[in-house]
């Protein structure tokens, strides 16, 4: 039996890319699932952080996934949709949804709440507030009074990758009285915002923090919990962050000093930290024309922010004779017919790699499952599990800190 839904767990088990290959020689992209390597991302979270952390559902909604997370210790779920509530309720009929986008139809926010439990829900205006209220009023009309709204605030994306500044967060400035409506109603105000995707500094999180901080002051408020969101790094060619416990530390550190209630919480809602290691994709080069290989999954798969962000990811030929082999850097277009199904890289491989060739794309779990189309007729995928580890690691436990020099100055 193989199934072709991304996520999904084949009932062979391999022990990496390469065996895949010489098992199957694949006509399709291949997903290789890690749940060993999400299980240990889950953990190190739950352990380590100094709060709660609530899995950010639409970086990967693969139910298997969702599985590996709940049985490794995840029980809160950031769902930014209803679909999304729908999904993680019928998965997980235990665990705790937080409706975090902060824009919703009225419709979505009764269903959440009246059929699905779900109470924390966050806004950043002062009508988003008003259709949480109507939307949890009784038919008698009495007002819920078990909501946990948080309020989010624009914070800087500027030591992040990927910006989030524009779209969502009320500007400190106007803050105050949308903090102090948003107590009147709610059993637990909270205060949210998202430094952005891919944090390179734990500084990105102090520096939002100082800003909760002015707009608890301003608006003289008791807040129960502090959510500083998701961006905590992965590794990928040419971004090495710190080590996640830095930003644990500086994190911890910053909310210690906030004016808050005694028992107050402190949350956090990593996506890809979770799930980037869960994944990655062996394609098959189709055609080589220079420095250009033309492969089988792209802008309308699962390589999507390669294409549109200029992500890069980690790549590798599965070739016999590639190890040690002489290496240039590439680009790829995608097996769409569309121009726009292009990535520039550069993709580093061995110079002779050529058509019917295999790479394996490494680092794929976060965002390539929930961008994946079937345009053109492209994008089924056949998913496998292997149990060898991910191109790369924060939670190995041997990674060497990229701030650290070898370079030893005597001072005399």
């Amino acid at each position: 039996m193989k199934l072709s839904v991304w996520g999904s767990l084949e009932l062979h088990i391999y022990p990496d890319a390469p065996a895949v290959v010489r098992a199957l020689a694949p006509d399709e992209p291949v997903i290789l699932n890690r749940p060993h390597a999400a299980a240990r991302a889950a953990r190190f979270f739950v352990e380590k952080f100094p709060g709660k952390s609530l899995y950010a559902v639409k970086a990967n909604p693969s139910p298997e996934l969702l599985k590996v997370l709940w049985a490794s210790g995840v029980t809160h779920y950031d769902v930014a949709s209803i679909a999304e509530v729908r999904l993680v309720r019928a998965t997980l009929p235990d665990a705790t949804l937080c409706f975090m986008h902060p824009v919703k139809t009225r419709a979505a926010i009764a269903e959440a709440y009246g059929v699905h439990g779900v109470r924390t829900f966050s806004l950043d205006a002062h009508e988003e507030l008003e259709k949480i209220v109507a939307a949890t009023t009784s038919d008698a009309g009495e007002a819920a009074a078990d909501l946990s709204l948080c309020v989010r605030l624009r914070v800087s994306s500027d030591y992040s990758e990927l910006s989030l500044a524009s779209k969502f967060g009320v500007d400190l400035v106007d803050a105050a009285p949308l903090l102090q409506a948003t107590r009147q109603v709610a059993d637990a105000l909270g205060i949210c915002f998202h430094v952005g995707s891919q944090a390179m500094t734990p500084f990105a999180y102090v520096q939002a923090l100082e800003r909760v901080r002015a707009a608890i002051v301003d608006a003289a408020v008791t807040v129960d919990i502090v959510d500083v969101g998701g961006g905590f790094p992965s590794i990928y060619p040419g971004m090495e962050p710190p080590p996640l416990e830095d930003f644990f530390g500086a994190i911890h550190r910053a909310a210690e000093s906030l004016p808050v209630s005694y028992s107050s919480e402190l949350w956090c809602e990593p996506g890809r930290a979770l799930c980037a290691e869960y994944n990655s994709m062996i394609v098959r080069v189709e055609k080589r024309r220079g420095k250009e290989l033309y492969i089988n999954d792209g802008a309308y798969g699962a390589l999507y922010d390669a294409a549109h962000v200029g992500w890069r990811f980690p790549v590798r030929s599965l070739a016999d004779d590639a190890e040690g082999a002489q290496e240039e850097d590439f680009a790829f277009y995608g097996p769409t017919c569309d121009d726009a199904d292009y990535m520039e890289g550069p993709f580093t491989l061995p110079a002779g790699i050529k058509a019917g060739d295999y790479i394996e794309v490494g680092m794929l779990g976060a965002y390539g499952a929930a961008m994946k189309t079937a345009f053109n007729g492209f994008g089924q995928a056949e998913a496998i599990e292997t149990t060898d580890e991910p191109m790369a690691s924060q939670y190995l436990g041997d990674r060497r800190d990229p701030r650290h020099s070898d370079n030893v100055v005597s001072l005399r």
